[in-house]
């Protein structure tokens, strides 16, 4: 079965580094972010993956330049390597003017096949009226948004992780809990205030099976459709109809069915987010789930392949 991975991370440690994030990670994952290239495709192959959709790590780039020189590595290891690696370009939205034509230039000229933007900029959501032009563009080019998650402002760490380990603050505010709700909070937000009343072609792909939001959704329907009567559709429907949802991370059962049955399986994709999980666990996931085998392919690769217009057939 042909397998594509698209929350796949790089960060090349000359780059991490100009940007200040020389020692953000010292150990091991560090090098498999570092290294895109033999050892990485042999994992790949050891696991049955076909192709990996390659992103930076977060936070967003920090300025246009930084954006740029990302990029243009990036698309340096997709030459490399065009039969097992594509790309979602680095934005600077703390530079949102610069965004539209980076994005342009990175889909037309390096052959990407979207943007990955890291959640806040600086605290400041991705429906602030300074992205319009950003989905604007992403919506003419026919490329999808990936929002993942990155770590709270400050203001919002010391509210609420405070007085514990830093060890388990770190965590708790991030993987372990804080970063999957605030996604979840700002895919709501998206959809409340009207980006896609303005953009209603723009599809949002969100990772960690749906950052919460399936659970969630017929209850933030409930209540937040009382107080916004301008929305032509339901929350749900705007969800269910723009937003794709990746298996990143989350290996178990519950979360899945629960995607599954709020969103269909035609809007599930595969996602491992390598290095920071496995390749095998996510194999051994996706190996194991009780869909048809029907249902298993249009995940592991059929979905995306429609919504990211990744040739068939290329492993």
């Amino acid at each position: 079965m042909r397998i594509v991975a698209i929350e796949e991370h790089f960060a090349p440690k000359d780059l991490e580094a100009a940007r200040g994030g020389s020692t953000r990670y010292p150990n091991e994952i560090g090098g498999l972010l570092d290294e895109v290239s033999e050892r990485r495709i042999a994992d790949m192959d050891r696991n049955g993956i076909s192709f990996q959709v390659l992103a930076s790590t977060p936070p967003n780039a920090a300025s246009a330049s930084e954006a740029t020189k990302w990029n243009d590595r990036l698309a340096t290891i997709i030459a490399a390597h065009p039969d097992r690696f594509g790309g979602f370009a680095s934005l600077s939205t703390p530079e949102p003017d610069s965004c539209p034509s980076e994005l342009e230039r990175a889909v037309k000229d390096l052959g990407f096949v979207g943007a990955m933007i890291h959640g806040h900029a600086n605290g400041v959501f991705c429906d602030s009226p300074t992205l319009y032009p950003t989905f604007a563009k992403a919506e003419e080019l026919g490329v999808p948004i990936y929002l993942h998650p990155t770590p709270p402002v400050p203001a919002v760490f010391n509210a609420y992780y405070s007085d514990l380990k830093p060890e388990v603050a770190q965590v708790l505010s991030t993987s372990g809990w804080g970063w999957h709700a605030e996604t979840g909070l700002h895919a709501l937000r998206l959809i409340v205030s009207g980006i896609f009343e303005r953009f209603p072609q723009l599809q949002i792909i969100i990772g960690h099976m749906g950052e919460n939001l399936p659970f969630s959704l017929a209850r933030a329907e409930a209540t937040l459709g009382r107080v916004t009567p301008e929305l032509t559709r339901p929350i749900s429907q705007t969800f269910c109809e723009n937003f794709y949802v990746t298996t990143s991370g989350y290996f178990t059962l519950p979360p899945l069915l629960c995607a599954a049955m709020v969103v269909g399986v035609d809007r599930l994709i595969f996602s491992v987010d390598y290095p920071f999980a496995r390749n095998e666990d996510a194999r051994a996931f996706l190996d194991t789930v009780p869909l048809s085998l029907t249902d298993r392919h249009k995940i592991a690769h059929g979905n995306v392949e429609g919504l990211l217009s990744i040739p068939r057939g290329v492993s």
